[in-house]
């Protein structure tokens, strides 16, 4: 079952498009403020986002724009008042993939809604997917060894990049100091496990400390694990 979120704040639009949704056998959540829907975005996935423009706390474009900063895959579809052309252009702009005007035929978002859907499981199944890799707010891309945090790159050293991307792709689950070794040096150098700490130590001050995080944890005796909570 498909999950979307309906940031709406306009209580009776979004009981009729949660009401669509539903006889579509779709999963529906609620946010009605720009500031809880920008919570909602980076501790839930979703398969699509319907997203009001005109939102308190914070509009539409500044949502949308905060979350392609570390979601770049998810489906954004806008719903305006307005059918300007440099309101389309702005949306766009901010990572919107479509952009429907009101008033406007349920069917209409529907059928936008499953376009979206079935475009994002075509880009899943292709490269361009297995090159970037999201974990929380922090976005790793494969081919270019670049790291982003809320929207900002972090200059990392190889080796560091190989720490991280080793425990982000694990998910949380526990990677010890000699599988961290062997994953970076392999066989061939017998580097000691007081280094690994280091370059711990190293990326927590780029990747955690700036940004207000606890992401890359310890558990002594076992090894370390990233926390996308």
């Amino acid at each position: 079952m498909k999950t979307i979120l309906l940031i709406e704040d306009d209580a009776i639009l979004s009981r009729n498009i949660s009401d669509a949704l539903l006889e579509e056998k779709m999963q529906v959540e609620f946010a009605y403020d720009g500031i809880i829907a920008e919570k909602l975005l980076r501790k839930r996935k979703f398969d699509c986002v319907i997203l009001d423009i005109n939102l308190p706390g914070k509009n539409g474009y500044e949502v949308c724009t905060t979350f392609r900063t570390f979601n770049k895959h998810t489906p954004v579809i806008m719903l305006t008042a307005f059918d300007e052309l440099e309101d389309k252009v702005q949306g766009y702009d901010s990572g919107a993939d479509d952009y429907l005007t009101k008033p406007f035929y349920m069917r209409e978002l529907l059928l936008r809604i499953q376009s979206l859907l079935k475009r994002s499981e075509t880009v899943g199944k292709g490269s361009s997917e297995s090159n970037s890799l999201v974990a929380d707010d922090i976005v790793i891309n494969r081919s270019s060894k670049k790291v982003s945090r809320q929207g900002k790159e972090i200059i990392l050293t190889p080796r560091e990049f190989q720490i991280l991307l080793k425990l982000v792709e694990c998910k949380g689950e526990l990677v010890s100091k000699q599988d961290l070794v062997k994953e970076i040096w392999g066989n061939i150098v017998d580097a000691n496990t007081n280094t690994i700490e280091v370059y711990i130590n190293f990326l927590r001050g780029k990747v955690d400390k700036p940004f207000g995080k606890q992401s890359i944890k310890t558990k002594i005796g076992y090894g370390y694990y990233f926390d996308s909570e």
